[in-house]
């Protein structure tokens, strides 16, 4: 079997999951994991598919034929890779919203060699204190190589720096 990835957008309308599943289904392919989300009218998602070798020319050509319903692009997909991750950690953002929170935090991920398997972020009105809100809860492989103690203080400065609450677990 053959791991495909596929990223997926267009203007939201039922029936997006269900056109891309039939492509898939009638192609032999098995539906993997995804993450699918629809943002400010606009559906969006990435898709683990995998099929047998002899069918991923035609199943691409049969995706291809959504066009006009969604974009639908096709990757390889990287399989397992050799990794020294230690462990998961979670972390959870929140204050008030500003330009460069993401920006910030990532890059302190990336700095201490953490890979982001998943992040949500949202803003939302702040109901006492006027203004937005911005929250966002990561999920982050660790290598074994990793300070955690160097990680969590580089984590409290930016924490400070942007006036942020952010809470490692």
């Amino acid at each position: 079997m053959t791991t495909l990835i596929l990223t997926v957008a267009g203007a939201d309308r039922p029936g997006l999951v269900s056109a891309v599943a039939d492509v898939v289904d009638a192609h032999g392919g098995n539906w993997e994991n995804s993450r699918l989300a629809e943002l400010a009218g606009t559906f969006a998602g990435v898709i683990e598919i995998s099929v047998a070798e002899e069918r991923v020319g035609d199943l691409r050509a049969a995706l291809g034929a959504l066009e006009g319903m969604l974009t639908i692009t096709v990757h390889a997909g990287a399989g397992a890779a050799e990794s020294d991750v230690e462990q998961r950690v979670s972390l959870t953002v929140l204050g008030n919203d500003r330009p460069g929170i993401v920006r910030e935090i990532s890059g302190v991920l990336s700095t201490h060699a953490l890979s982001i398997e998943s992040m949500t972020t949202e803003t939302r009105d702040a109901a006492m204190a006027g203004g937005r809100l911005f929250e966002s809860s990561v999920t982050a492989t660790v290598p074994a190589s990793v300070d955690l103690d160097a990680l969590r203080a580089a984590l409290e400065r930016i924490a400070a720096e942007i006036q942020v609450d952010i809470t490692l677990d």
